[in-house]
C-alpha cells in the first residue's frame, strides 16, 4: 500500500480534458408524495443546493406524465432525476421497460440530468438507453452513468475499468460510488477523480469514505450529494448539505486547498472541525479541517503523504500508536509518551507534539497569577507549589510532567499505586493512591487538578476528592469538559478555591494546534464564542 501518486500540480494538469467548474452540490428529495418534494426543493434552495435529486422510487402512487410535468417544470432549482432500482440500492421494484420510459420522460419535460444505472443482470442498460436517446438528447442535457458498489472499494486498476466501461455507453458524466472499509479506500476515488478526461462523480460510502464527499471539491468531482437533514439519507455516510456549507466551508475549497483534521476511533463526535475551519475562514486561509475516521495510523499516514495533507490533530485511541510513524517529536511529547498535534513538514517528515500539556499548564498559571494580583512574567507561578495530579493516564502525564517542567513539587495519586509510582519516579515526584489524597495535606496552598473521569457524564454526581479536603488548595483544575461545571468546580468554589475549567484546556491547546499548522497566531476570541455557543 503506498502513498497517493499525485500532488496539486496533478490536479491543474491531469483534468486538462474537462472544463474547470466549481463542484455542484445536489441535494436529493426523499418526500413520499408530490407535495413533500416540493417542500424539500424550497428548503434546498434556502440552505444554497445547487441542483435537487428527484428520486422517483421513494413516491407513493407515482404518475410518471403528471408527477414529473409538475416536479421539473415547477422546481425553483435544476433537476436531476433518478428511478434507482432495488438491485442498485433503491427502492423501484417494478418493470424495468416502465422505469426506463418514466427516465426518458424526464428528459424530454426538462429536466437536466438522469442518472442512469450501468447495467443489471449483466446486461448494459446504460448502453441501450444511451442509444435509445440518440439524437433527441435537448442542449444542456446530461446522462449520468452510475455504478454502485455496497461492498468495498475495489483495487485502483478496477476502477479504472469500470471508468472506462461506463464511457463506453456514452455517459457524459461518470458516478462510481464504492463502500469504505478503511479511509484508505477514499485514496484510489481521488485518485480516478484527478485522471479522468470526462466529469466524475466519485463518492465512497459510509463512515470512513466522509472525506470523499467533502474534497470532491479538491479532486475535481463533478458534483457531491448534501441531504436535506440527518434523518433523511440517500446513500450511508452522506452529510447534510449545512454541514458542507457551514460547517466544512465546501464554497471556498479549491484544488490548492490544504487538508488538516482529526483522527479518532470515534471521531464523529469533535468539535474541531467546528473551531478549525470557522478560523481559517476568519482569517482567509484556504484550508479545511476534517474529521478522519482511522483504524490504522500507519497505513493512514503511508496513503496521505502529499504535502497536500497539512497535519492533523490526534484522538483516543491514537495518541500513543502515532508516535511510531513520526519522523520527529518534541521533546516534552516524548517525555510524556503520547502526542495529540502532527504537522506535516515542506521536507515530508511528520513532526509530533504534545500540546494538552500546555493548554492544562497555561490556564492553571493564569488561575494563580490571577489569584496572586501578578502579570504575567519570567518566573511560573507554579514553581515551587506542591501540584497534586489524580490520574495518571494520557492527561495525567501531561499535567504531571508539564507541572514539572515549571518547577512545581508533583505528585501523582492513582487508583492502582504501581502506576502513580511509574509516573511520579519519571518526573522525580511523589506517588499515593486516590484514597490517601483526601488526608493528604501537607501544607496550605496546595495546587490540585484532577485527570480522572470520575464526576463525567453521565456521573455527574461524583467526585475523586470530598469536599472538606479542597480547603487545603488555593487552585482546583479539572480535566473534565463535559459537564463544564462538575461537582468537583463547584465545591472547590464554595471553599475558596480559584477553579480552572476543562473547557480552558480544550480551548488553549486547540490555539497552540493552530500555531503549529498555520505559523499564525489563533483567533482566540472566536475560539471562545464557538465553544461557548456549541457547549
Amino acid at each position: 500500500m503506498g502513498s497517493l501518486p499525485f500532488t496539486t500540480s496533478d490536479l491543474q494538469t491531469s483534468t486538462s480534458g474537462v472544463p474547470s467548474s466549481p463542484t455542484l452540490l445536489c441535494t436529493p428529495l426523499m418526500g413520499t408524495t408530490v407535495d413533500q418534494m416540493f417542500i424539500e426543493m424550497r428548503k434546498a434552495k434556502e440552505i444554497g443546493a445547487d441542483i435537487v435529486e428527484i428520486r422517483l422510487d421513494c413516491l407513493r402512487n407515482f404518475n410518471p406524465r403528471q408527477d414529473l410535468e409538475i416536479l421539473i417544470k415547477q422546481s425553483p432549482l435544476p433537476t436531476l432525476v433518478t428511478y434507482r432500482p432495488i438491485w442498485e440500492g433503491g427502492q423501484y421494484e417494478g418493470d424495468e421497460n416502465k422505469r426506463q420510459d418514466a427516465l426518458r420522460l424526464a428528459m424530454e419535460l426538462g429536466a437536466s440530468y438522469i442518472d442512469v444505472e450501468l447495467e443489471v443482470a449483466k446486461l448494459s442498460v446504460a448502453h441501450d438507453f444511451n442509444m435509445s436517446i440518440s439524437g433527441k438528447k435537448p442542449d444542456n442535457f446530461k446522462v449520468i452513468v452510475s455504478s454502485h458498489n455496497f461492498h468495498n472499494t475495489p483495487s485502483a486498476e478496477a476502477i479504472g475499468n469500470l471508468v472506462a466501461r461506463i464511457q463506453a455507453t456514452g455517459a457524459d458524466i461518470v458516478k462510481i460510488a464504492t463502500t469504505a472499509l478503511d479511509i484508505t479506500d477514499c485514496a484510489r476515488i481521488f485518485q480516478i477523480m484527478v485522471h479522468s478526461q470526462i466529469p466524475t462523480i466519485g463518492i465512497v460510502m459510509g463512515e470512513r469514505g466522509l472525506i470523499s464527499r467533502l474534497l470532491s471539491p479538491k479532486y475535481g468531482g463533478y458534483l457531491t450529494y448534501g441531504a436535506l437533514e440527518a434523518g433523511a439519507i440517500s446513500a450511508p455516510g452522506q452529510p447534510t448539505a449545512k454541514d458542507l456549507l457551514d460547517l466544512y466551508n465546501f464554497r471556498l475549497i479549491k484544488p490548492d486547498t490544504k487538508i488538516y483534521g482529526i483522527i479518532g476511533k470515534p471521531v464523529g463526535h469533535s468539535k474541531s472541525p467546528l473551531l478549525f475551519n470557522a478560523s481559517f475562514k476568519s482569517v482567509g486561509l484556504n484550508a479545511i479541517y476534517l474529521h478522519f475516521l482511522v483504524d490504522d495510523v500507519a497505513k493512514f499516514f503511508n496513503t496521505y503523504s502529499t504535502p497536500d495533507f497539512g497535519g492533523c490533530s490526534c484522538t483516543i485511541p491514537h495518541k500513543e500508536a502515532a508516535l511510531k510513524c513520526m519522523d520527529d517529536i518534541d521533546h516534552i511529547a516524548k517525555k510524556i509518551g503520547a502526542i495529540n498535534n502532527i504537522c506535516h513538514r515542506p521536507d515530508g517528515k511528520l513532526y509530533a507534539f504534545n500540546t494538552d500539556y500546555i493548554g492544562a499548564i497555561s490556564a492553571i498559571e493564569d488561575g494563580l497569577r490571577e489569584l496572586n494580583g501578578k502579570a504575567p512574567g519570567t518566573e511560573s507561578p507554579l514553581a515551587g507549589k506542591l501540584l497534586v495530579v489524580l490520574g495518571a493516564g494520557g492527561a495525567g502525564k501531561s499535567l504531571a510532567y508539564g507541572g514539572a517542567q515549571k518547577g512545581a513539587r508533583v505528585v501523582v495519586a492513582n487508583r492502582t499505586f504501581e502506576r502513580a509510582k511509574e509516573l511520579a519516579d519519571k518526573v522525580g515526584g511523589k506517588a499515593m493512591t486516590l484514597e490517601e489524597v483526601e488526608h493528604f495535606h501537607p501544607e496550605e496552598g496546595m495546587v490540585l487538578a484532577n485527570t480522572t473521569s470520575v464526576g463525567m457524564k453521565p456521573k455527574i454526581d461524583e467526585t475523586p476528592l470530598p469536599k472538606h479536603a479542597l480547603k487545603h488548595y488555593c487552585l482546583v483544575f479539572d480535566a473534565i469538559y463535559t459537564p463544564k461545571d462538575t461537582r468537583l468546580l463547584r465545591e472547590a468554589k464554595e471553599t475558596g478555591a480559584v477553579i480552572v475549567y476543562g473547557t480552558e484546556m480544550l480551548i488553549r491547546q486547540g490555539f497552540e494546534q493552530y500555531k503549529n499548522f498555520t505559523g499564525l497566531p489563533a483567533p482566540e476570541e472566536l475560539f471562545r464564542q464557538l465553544m461557548e455557543k456549541h457547549a
